[in-house]
C-alpha cells in the first residue's frame, strides 16, 4: 500500500464518520507568533479547541504540512524527519475517549491491516495536578481482549523495561502534550491534555546500553506511529482549569505510519523517500545503505526546502529564510561528503513528481536552490583560506568563529584538519557554541510572526493590517500580497510582495485610503461562507481554512479571508501611521505602522 493510498484511505475513513476534510493549512503560521512554521495539525486549530467555533463543524480532518527545526540534528536515525505530513481528526467537544481509541485501532487495524499483535499503547501516569487516566487504560484492555490479546499494564517500563506489558503508564514527558511541551513549559492561556499513544513493533531488536528497552526508549525497535491527545485543559496562573469543551487531537506522521504498514524500520525505505534516495545514488555514484547519514540529510532538507520554498519563502539571514538556507548548506555539505559536484536542485523535480496529486500547487523556480549554493561555495573558499592561516591545531575558539563567520560547518573544519594532520578541540568548540546557542534562545523569546497576542490594542492593529493591505493594492497593484506579520500591542510589521520602495508620495496614499475608512466609521461584517464564494466576491487571503471560511469585510475598503480577532468598527481605530520601509527579501518590502490617538 502506498503513502497516497494510506492519506486517502485515512481522510474518507474519518470523513465516514462525519468528519469535514480540511486541506492543509500553509506551513507559514498565521496570527500566530509560537512558531516560525506549522509544526504540527492542530497548531491552525488553537481558536477552535479554545472554544471558538469552526465554520465546518465540531468533527475535522485533514493531512497537515508540517516542520520541526528542533528535529534536525536527529536526521540520520531512520525514523526522524524536518518536513512531515501529520495526518489528524478533531472532535471540538464532540467525541471523547471511547470513540477516538476504538476509531483509530479500527483505522490501523481493519483500514491498512497492521498486525494488533505489534502495536502497545501508553497512557498518562497524572501527576500532582492532573489524575492518572485509568480511563483510557480500561478502553484500550477492552479493545485488546476483543483481539484476543491479554493486555497487561505496566507502570515502571522506564527502570524494569517491558515485562510482556501492553499497555505502559508514562509521565509528562512522554504522556503529556501541548504546543509549548510540558506542563510547566506552558504558558497562560495555552491548551494541553493527556495523551495515549500507539507504537508499532518493528521486530529489530537494536537495543544497545544498561537500562532495558521499553517502547518509549530510543533504540528504534519501537515506533509512534499514533498519537490521540485529551485537550480538555488550559493553563492558568494558578495552574490549570478544565476548558468549557472536551477536545480530542489526534495527530498520526504518515511518513511512519507508512513505514509500519509497508513492514519496514525505517522511514526513508518508504515510497515517499525512494525516489529521491536513488537520484542521490545516480548523483554521487554510492550506495544508499553505505552512506546513510549523508543520503538521508540530503533528501530529508531538500523535501523541506522544496515545499517552504513553494510558499513564496527564499534563503536569508533572516527567520523563515534562514532556516532555508541552513537546509540547503548542511545538505550541501554532506552532498560533498558523498564526493557529489552537481546542483542538488536536480533532487526538487523528483520530489514534487512525488507529491504532485497530494499537492498540485507545489511548484518552485530552481535557480532559487542553485543561487543558493553559488554562495554558499564562495563561502566556502573565503573559510578555507581563513583555515590555512591557522598555524597548529585548531582550538574551539577558532572553530567556532569558523563557524560563526564563515558558516563553516565543524565537519568540514574537522576533514580539512585530518588532511593537514590536526586536532581540533571538539569540546571548546561545543563550549562556544552552547554559549551562542543561550544567546540565540533569549533573543528568540521575541515575537516571530502572526499576532502576540488577542489584547485590544493588538486587535485593532490587525485589523488596520486588513485596511493597510488593501490600500496598498489599491495604490501599487493587485500583484500585492501579504508574504508576513508580526502584529503587537504598540506596532504592526507587514511583509508583501513588491519590488520597489515606496514612494513619499505612494506612502501618502496608503495612508489616506487607510485614514478615510477609519473617519467613515464603517462596520466591520464577518460571514461564513465556502472558499469558492469567498473568491468569487473577492475576497483576498492565502491562507486556507477549508470548505468553509470566514471572510471579514468593510464596506468599500477590505474584503479578506481570515480567522483572528477584529474589532467591530473601524472607528475606533485612530490615525493610522506608517513609520519605517525596507526591503525583507528579493521581491518583498516590509513595513512598520502604527495607530496614533486610539
Amino acid at each position: 500500500m502506498k503513502s497516497s493510498e494510506i492519506r486517502k484511505k485515512f481522510l474518507n475513513f474519518y470523513n465516514k464518520k462525519n468528519h469535514a476534510v480540511l486541506p492543509s493549512a500553509s506551513l507559514l503560521p498565521e496570527n500566530d507568533a509560537s512558531t516560525l512554521f506549522t509544526s504540527s495539525g492542530m497548531q491552525p486549530l488553537v481558536p477552535y479547541l479554545l472554544g471558538e467555533k469552526h465554520p465546518s463543524g465540531r468533527r475535522l480532518c485533514n493531512s497537515q504540512k508540517c516542520f520541526r527545526a528542533e528535529d534536525i540534528d536527529e536526521i540520520g536515525d531512520s525514523r526522524h524527519t524536518t518536513f512531515f505530513e501529520m495526518l489528524g481528526n478533531w472532535s471540538l467537544g464532540d467525541y471523547f475517549k471511547k470513540e477516538q481509541l476504538n476509531w483509530i485501532f479500527e483505522f490501523l487495524t481493519k483500514e491498512l491491516g497492521l498486525d494488533p499483535s505489534r502495536l502497545y499503547t501508553t497512557c498518562f501516569r497524572g501527576n500532582e495536578e492532573i489524575e492518572k487516566d485509568k480511563e483510557s487504560v480500561e478502553i484500550w484492555q477492552e479493545i485488546f481482549k476483543k483481539e484476543g490479546i491479554e493486555a497487561k499494564v505496566v507502570d515502571s517500563a522506564e527502570k524494569e523495561g517491558l515485562q510482556k506489558g501492553r499497555i505502559f503508564y508514562y509521565g509528562v514527558e512522554e504522556n503529556w502534550w501541548s504546543r509549548s511541551g510540558v506542563p510547566s513549559k506552558m504558558p497562560e492561556g495555552e491548551p494541553g491534555g493527556p495523551d495515549s499513544e500507539i507504537f508499532y513493533d518493528t521486530g529489530n531488536d537494536k537495543h544497545k546500553g544498561n537500562l532495558p528497552c521499553h517502547v518509549n526508549c530510543d533504540c528504534g525497535r519501537f515506533i509512534e506511529i499514533a498519537n490521540s491527545v485529551f485537550m480538555e485543559f488550559k493553563k492558568t496562573k494558578d495552574g490549570f482549569e478544565k476548558l468549557e469543551q472536551k477536545n480530542v487531537d489526534f495527530g498520526g506522521g504518515l511518513e511512519r505510519i507508512t513505514l509500519a504498514v509497508q513492514g519496514l524500520d525505517n522511514v526513508f525505505e518508504t515510497d515517499l523517500f525512494v525516489n529521491v534516495i536513488k537520484k542521490i545514488e545516480e548523483l554521487s555514484g554510492k550506495n544508499y545503505q553505505d552512506n546513510v547519514k549523508a543520503f538521508e540529510v540530503i533528501a530529508d532538507h531538500l523535501k523541506a526546502a522544496t515545499f517552504i520554498i513553494s510558499e513564496g519563502i527564499e534563503p536569508s539571514n533572516l527567520q523563515q529564510g534562514y532556516m532555508v538556507r541552513r537546509l540547503i548548506r548542511r545538505a550541501m555539505r554532506y552532498a560533498r561528503l558523498l564526493g557529489i559536484k552537481e546542483s542538488l536542485k536536480s533532487l526538487a523535480p523528483v520530489i514534487i513528481k512525488d507529491y504532485q496529486d497530494s499537492y498540485p500547487n507545489l511548484k518552485i523556480d530552481l535557480s532559487i536552490i542553485e543561487k543558493e549554493e553559488e554562495k554558499f561555495n564562495q563561502t566556502l573558499e573565503r573559510g578555507i583560506k581563513e583555515f590555512e592561516k591557522i598555524s597548529g591545531d585548531i582550538s574551539g575558539v577558532q572553530a567556532f568563529n569558523l563557524y560563526q563567520s564563515y558558516g563553516f560547518p565543524i565537519e568540514i573544519t574537522q576533514e580539512l584538519a585530518q588532511e593537514k594532520g590536526k586536532k581540533v578541540d571538539l569540546k571548546g568548540y561545543q563550549q562556544e557554541f552552547e554559549k551562542h546557542k543561550k544567546v540565540s534562545q533569549a533573543s528568540s523569546q521575541s515575537f516571530r510572526g502572526g499576532l502576540a497576542d488577542t489584547s485590544e490594542k493588538t486587535t485593532k492593529l490587525h485589523t488596520a493590517a486588513h485596511l493597510m493591505l488593501a490600500g496598498l493594492r489599491k495604490v501599487l497593484g493587485t500583484h500585492v500580497e501579504q508574504k508576513g506579520s508580526n502584529i503587537t500591542a504598540e506596532r504592526l510589521r507587514f511583509d508583501f510582495s513588491h519590488s520597489k520602495k515606496l514612494t513619499d508620495q505612494e506612502v501618502e496614499k496608503v495612508e489616506n485610503f487607510v485614514n478615510q475608512a477609519i473617519k467613515k466609521s464603517l462596520p466591520v461584517e464577518v460571514q461564513e461562507m465556502s472558499l469558492k464564494d469567498a473568491q468569487k466576491m473577492g475576497a483576498v487571503g492565502s491562507f486556507k481554512y477549508g470548505d468553509k471560511v470566514k471572510v471579514y469585510s468593510i464596506k468599500n475598503a477590505s474584503c479578506e479571508i481570515c480567522g483572528g480577532p477584529h474589532v467591530e468598527n473601524t472607528s475606533v481605530l485612530g490615525e493610522f501611521k506608517i513609520i519605517k520601509q525596507e526591503s525583507s527579501s528579493a521581491g518583498v518590502r516590509r513595513v512598520k505602522a502604527i495607530l496614533k490617538n486610539e
